[in-house]
């Protein structure tokens, strides 16, 4: 399967996401509003947001999939990674509104009972989103694509998320009417910690910045050929799913143009099996 079929593939993930969390979302947010739950409001309006960053993880999945031009000669990879860059604007946006709400009501005082449906409700919506997690971080891994990860991500957060509002709502009705507004409180948290933890990755990689023991063990699979006498220089950079790689290697000054470029092509080889890298490019220098 190449990268093109891998990011069609992901298109399935981001999908079943985006079903997921409008049927949830509207359900929370109408059973939230007769129950008079905050808790579950706030989980209801996580789950709209989680629409439409899955819905830009979409459009940058399909955005990713086009050819090369004479405009992008490396592909529209990063598109993918833009996506979730949007997503976590959307996501803090929306979770600094849930603070600022549930904030507000502790600190008027909240003390409202909110109905059993309503926990049901959150629970239920837990484990949807629990199965939608598992689904979604397998395929992530296996087609290898960053912002579906950074979807899995944001379903478990969500999972998490109902499960607290579970607990806030239950402990409500044992009288701690307090609880159901730290529920959406610490659910407001959460959206921004995950919403942050995405930004980080996101801009991490669209500044050409890579895990240092990525780099070493690539520089270690280069020096593992025979021929290679010293990997001088390694570097490495994420555009979408993919991995673009320069290295500098010294080899024997007598070898052949075509014995040099023999060594070249068992290098890559190397490369896209050991570590899936399709992009690489071997700059030769004489061993001295």
């Amino acid at each position: 399967m190449n990268e093109y079929e891998n990011l069609k593939k992901g298109e399935q993930g981001a999908w079943i996401s985006i079903c997921a969390y409008l049927v949830l979302s509207t359900v929370k947010l109408i059973v939230a509003h007769f129950g008079e739950s905050q808790a579950l409001r706030a989980d209801g309006l996580n789950n709209v947001t989680d629409v439409v960053a899955s819905l830009a993880v979409l459009i940058g999945l399909r955005i990713s999939r086009k050819p090369p031009d004479k405009d992008h000669h490396y592909g529209h990879f990063r598109a993918e990674t833009i996506g979730s860059l949007v997503a976590a604007f959307i996501m803090m946006t929306v979770g600094f509104e849930v603070l600022f709400q549930t904030g507000k009501q502790l600190l008027d005082g909240y003390e409202n009972e909110p109905s059993m449906l309503t926990a049901w409700t959150a629970l239920v919506a837990a484990f949807v989103m629990l199965g939608v997690y598992i689904y979604n971080l397998r395929l992530s891994k296996r087609i290898n694509s960053q912002s579906l990860y950074a979807a899995a991500q944001d379903n478990r957060s969500d999972a998490l998320v109902s499960i607290g509002a579970f607990i806030g709502i239950v402990g409500a009705q044992f009288g701690a009417f307090w609880l159901d507004p730290v529920a959406g409180l610490i659910v407001g948290i959460i959206i921004c910690k995950t919403a942050y933890d995405i930004f980080r990755d996101a801009s991490h990689a669209l500044t050409d910045g890579v895990n240092e023991q990525l780099l070493d063990d690539i520089k270690n699979s280069i020096a593992e050929d025979p021929d290679v006498k010293i990997v001088d220089d390694v570097k490495a950079r994420f555009h979408g799913n993919q991995i673009l790689v320069d290295a500098t290697i010294h080899v024997n000054p007598n070898l052949s143009v075509q014995e040099s470029h023999d060594i070249t092509d068992r290098i890559e080889e190397h490369l896209k099996e050991e570590h899936n890298i399709t992009h690489t490019h071997i700059h030769i220098e004489p061993y001295r």
